[in-house]
């Protein structure tokens, strides 16, 4: 043991401090959602990796290798939301005939729809599909094949409905299904105030490009959720022009598909 102690210099014992932050950083990386810094973790670590072995720090140097050298799978682990979101992109649904009405009937009857259910305080989560599908990713759901109405959507979400705890998919202007349970969000950083349906909503809209609508029911305030951020207490004016956006764009992407065809 003292001929152990005796090896040992100041700049080992500089080299073991280097690593033991490094090691307690890199686990906090990995813990939380900052994958917009990876490049400069990298370029950081690029720079350390060769001052390592300028200066003779071998354990810095060796755990850094170690870290390039299994940097797929690191990736893979920060960025696997958006690459599930990629691989599910490419299996996207054939497109379907949109209803002559166009847009405008369907925004009308989901907006009436959402003022009424806030205004009564019934909670509600209402997916519209974007050009990602959601059917591999929603559990159970009931098939429905119906066009959007506020009458229809009002009745799915009253309490005493069956099926008022799940979500609505709406697709091409039409109520598809009901009743679904969707994936709930692992983010740690959800406010505790939001209850399972915005973490539900949130959940979804990390995996795909769908925008969520949330009524609460203990707030009867309406979020709009997407890419992985909710927009807490919009108002109708806001819920109106943003999936109107929504169903325009789609249907822009349809249009441009049927074309190609």
């Amino acid at each position: 043991m003292p001929n152990l102690l005796d090896s040992f210099t100041l700049l080992d014992i500089f080299d073991i401090l280097i690593l033991a932050v490094l090691i307690y950083n890199f686990a906090i990386f990995l813990k939380t959602e900052i994958a917009e810094r990876v490049l400069l973790f990298l370029l950081f670590l690029v720079f350390l990796f060769y001052f390592s072995i300028f200066t003779g720090l071998n354990s810095t140097s060796w755990f850094i290798r170690n870290i390039f050298s299994s940097s797929i799978i690191i990736l893979a682990i920060i960025f696997h939301a958006d690459l599930r979101r990629i691989i599910l992109s490419a299996w996207r649904n054939t497109p379907v005939a949109e209803d002559s009405r166009g847009n405008g009937e369907t925004v009308d009857e989901l907006c009436k729809a959402v003022g009424d259910m806030a205004e009564k305080r019934i909670g509600a989560l209402i997916v519209i599909v974007a050009s990602i599908p959601v059917d591999n990713i929603i559990e159970i759901g009931t098939e429905i094949d119906a066009k959007v109405t506020s009458e229809l959507l009002n009745s799915i979400f009253l309490p005493y409905s069956p099926i008022h705890d799940g979500a609505v998919i709406i697709n091409d202007g039409k109520i598809t299904k009901a009743g679904c349970l969707l994936p709930l969000s692992k983010n740690p950083d959800i406010a505790k105030s939001f209850g399972t349906r915005h973490r539900a909503a949130l959940g979804l809209s990390e995996m795909v490009d769908a925008m969520i609508i949330v009524v609460s029911e203990e707030t009867g305030k309406v979020s709009l959720v997407k890419d992985g951020k909710i927009h807490y207490d919009i108002d109708e004016n806001e819920i109106r022009q943003t999936v109107k956006r929504a169903l325009a764009l789609k249907r822009g992407k349809k249009s441009l598909l049927d074309a190609e065809e």
